[in-house]
């Protein structure tokens, strides 16, 4: 499986995945009692979904005694770059302008986010007058 496809997890999956980046290796009972707080989950469905992701190579375990310490293999910069990848190609025809632009106007971004923005743009701006040097 390729990088790519391990960096493509499904809305359950990345439950748990953002679960795992937050609070480091963790055991299914961990992870399942914090998935049950947002919905109804079977354990055995978060089992069997943690039970996959590994065999995808999208997390490895270790075993302590009785139980398992699962952990996110793939990082979660990379998958956020697949999913906002695709995202961006399927909604907004590949187009970073017009995503920033529908979140900004749907949105109220504060001042500060406005300053930072800015900011990054003048970064942008300044790297590619540097590269152009």
């Amino acid at each position: 499986m390729s990088r790519e496809e391990k960096a493509n997890p499904t809305p359950s999956e990345l439950e748990i995945l953002q679960f795992l980046w937050k609070h480091g290796p963790s055991t299914v009972k961990q992870i399942h009692e914090e998935l049950e707080k947002n919905k109804v989950v079977v354990y055995t469905t978060t089992l069997k979904t943690m039970q996959v992701m590994y065999e995808r190579g999208m997390l490895k375990r270790e075993a302590q005694g009785r139980k398992h310490i699962y952990q996110a293999v793939i990082a979660e910069g990379e998958t956020q770059d697949v999913l906002l990848d695709r995202f961006l190609n399927k909604t907004f025809r590949g187009s970073a302008l017009k995503l920033v632009m529908r979140a900004l106007g749907n949105y109220d971004a504060t001042q500060s986010d406005l300053d930072q923005l800015k900011d990054y743009i003048n970064d942008m701006e300044k790297n590619k007058t540097d590269e152009n040097d």
